[in-house]
């Protein structure tokens, strides 16, 4: 029960500070906004403020939303002309577009920020510590403070994007490493992992390695660490997005609510410092995946947009709604098969 209460409160955490960021820049710019909700399905909460908006809690405490009038065309003959969301300045209304996904990414360097000063900064550089002995790694001939440049020909200059790389299809389940020694000597080795169960009786490809993680102290240290690692993450996103498409990367590999649980679960045993990564981790997962140029997403909202200033005309009411409304059913069906894959992973 404990886990699930963090799992809803960062959750609630994320999902609020998104659609702040809408409200917020909707609010700045005189759109009638009609509620702000926390969670789907009914309410169980409802106040309505002075400002005549209403403030609820929702059931289901997974999304939130900020009801607009006017996303998409003039559909209230009530509200006044110049408060319909689509007949703001265009510049105004690609702002209250983006304002949800930059509160999530500005939440997330925050955290990163505060983790740094408060415990270290890590410095991510793909060192490995050590190498486990009659593991393929060890047996290929790498040793601890061997420098990772190249896996499979991608250039590596942090582990997250290690681990991405390490995780993609490869027919021949042979991963090519350049490698800088310590003495200064690039070598190069094919690495054949082995598959073992962990402790969840998962399948996964073993290296046999620990990667070394260097802590610096100092608030000039933490700032840069933000942005690095804050770089790093999304980097690693775009990566992962791209390889799903290509299908190197098994929509397995993500993780829905039921999974999520099992990471913040993971997240409490190892104390406050993995939980506050983990939400920046989230923060940024969030607003990166809302940005995507994908129907129901913010970024389709803003690919529309960026469209009506191509053609100097907006779209056309009827196709816009019809390609968000396919792009949710399809979101829709998606977290379905992915919920369906976290619940046999546990079972």
């Amino acid at each position: 029960m404990l886990v699930l209460l963090y799992l809803i409160l960062i959750l609630g955490l994320l999902i609020f500070i998104h659609e702040l960021g809408h409200f917020i820049f909707a609010k700045k710019f005189h759109v009638h906004i009609y509620e702000f909700a926390l969670g789907m399905g009914p309410r169980i909460l409802k106040k309505t403020g002075k400002d005549g908006i209403i403030y609820s809690l929702r059931a289901f405490p997974i999304g939130g939303f900020v009801s607009m009038a006017g996303e998409v065309n003039e559909d209230d003959k009530k509200v006044k002309k110049d408060r319909f969301m689509c007949n703001r300045p265009w510049i105004q209304r690609v702002i209250i577009l983006i304002a949800g996904v930059t509160f999530n990414f500005l939440l997330a360097l925050l955290i990163l920020f505060a983790s740094g000063l408060i415990w270290g900064s890590y410095t991510d550089k793909p060192i490995i510590a050590e190498t486990l002995a009659s593991y393929p790694m060890a047996k290929a001939g790498m040793t601890a403070n061997d420098q990772i440049l190249e896996i499979n020909g991608y250039k590596i200059t942090d582990w997250d994007k290690a681990n991405v790389i390490l995780n993609l299809k490869d027919k021949a389940n042979i991963y090519k490493f350049k490698v800088l020694k310590k003495d200064g000597t690039i070598k190069y080795y094919n690495i054949k992992p082995v598959d073992e169960k962990n402790k969840k009786g998962e399948k996964t490809k073993v290296f046999g390695f620990y990667m070394a993680n260097e802590k610096t102290k100092g608030f000039g240290n933490a700032i840069k660490y933000a942005f690095r690692k804050f770089g790093s993450i999304v980097s690693s996103m775009a990566l992962v997005i791209a390889k799903l498409f290509t299908g190197e990367l098994s929509l397995k590999a993500l993780a829905g609510p039921v999974g999520m649980y099992s990471v913040v679960g993971d997240s409490v045993k190892y104390g406050l410092e993995s939980i506050t990564y983990l939400i920046a981790l989230l923060s940024i997962n969030l607003g990166f995946i809302n940005i995507l140029p994908f129907p129901a997403f913010d970024g389709g909202r803003v690919l529309f947009l960026i469209i009506e200033k191509i053609k100097g005309s907006k779209v056309n009411p009827k196709l816009e709604n019809i390609f968000h409304t396919v792009g949710f059913a399809l979101l829709m069906l998606l977290m379905l098969y992915i919920t369906f894959q976290d619940i046999l992973k546990i079972f």
